[in-house]
């Protein structure tokens, strides 16, 4: 019985939209014999170290109708142990998370992979982004954003372990109703009006919310 299947990756792009890169259609259909493309393989283990899933290399053997392809490993499972470099294996375009192409649509990965200050109640709870505003980033990595609920106790903001330091893509696959603010230069800050849903800006991170 097979231990391993491949995960939509057309799903998780719609999931993980600004951290999830798919190739576009566009590129898709530029592949041809000889192209590698990177797909992820989902598995069953009983080793508790084991990933949910190993992110693999394959080689296009053939270019099928209907957007499906048959090619082989180009790897070797570390935890997968039905499957080895060089087996067929067959998968179609939305199970393609990467290629060797270039491909416009990586941008927006890429645009929001800086980095940012957010509370847990953002990214934990649930709840939307009410406060942002933007410090001089730390260093290169560091978009300078930080984004709160807006509902923080002073107590909450004083422990380390209820901020997380995450990419603004992770808080805009939860909420990007601020993506249009990103631009923004050091010093911006806005609330957001709990009647109309919009940003409103502030004064500076000290001013009255």
């Amino acid at each position: 019985m097979q231990t391993w299947h491949l995960d939509n990756a057309e799903e998780l792009a719609a999931q993980y939209r600004y951290t999830f890169y798919k190739p576009s259609q566009e590129v898709i259909a530029r592949l041809a014999p000889g192209d590698c493309v990177k797909l992820i393989f989902r598995f069953d283990s009983n080793d508790p170290d084991a990933p949910a899933a190993e992110r693999m290399w394959v080689v296009v053997d053939e270019v099928l109708p209907l957007g499906h392809f048959i090619g082989r490993l180009d790897n070797q499972p570390r935890y997968i142990t039905d499957l080895k470099h060089n087996d067929q294996v067959a998968f179609e375009g939305c199970h393609i998370i990467n290629t060797q192409l270039d491909d416009e649509e990586a941008g927006l990965v890429e645009r929001y992979a800086r980095r940012c200050f957010v509370t847990r109640r953002v990214l934990d709870d649930g709840c939307p982004v009410g406060y942002l505003y933007r410090e001089e980033p730390d260093d290169e990595e560091d978009s300078g954003w930080r984004i709160t609920a807006n509902d923080e106790s002073e107590d909450y903001m004083g422990e380390a372990e209820n901020l997380a330091y995450v990419s603004l893509g992770v808080v805009l696959n939860l909420d990007d109703a601020f993506i249009d603010l990103l631009d923004d230069p050091a010093g911006a800050a806005y609330v957001r009006n709990p009647e109309t849903g919009q940003f409103e800006p502030c004064e500076d991170e000290d001013s009255d919310r």
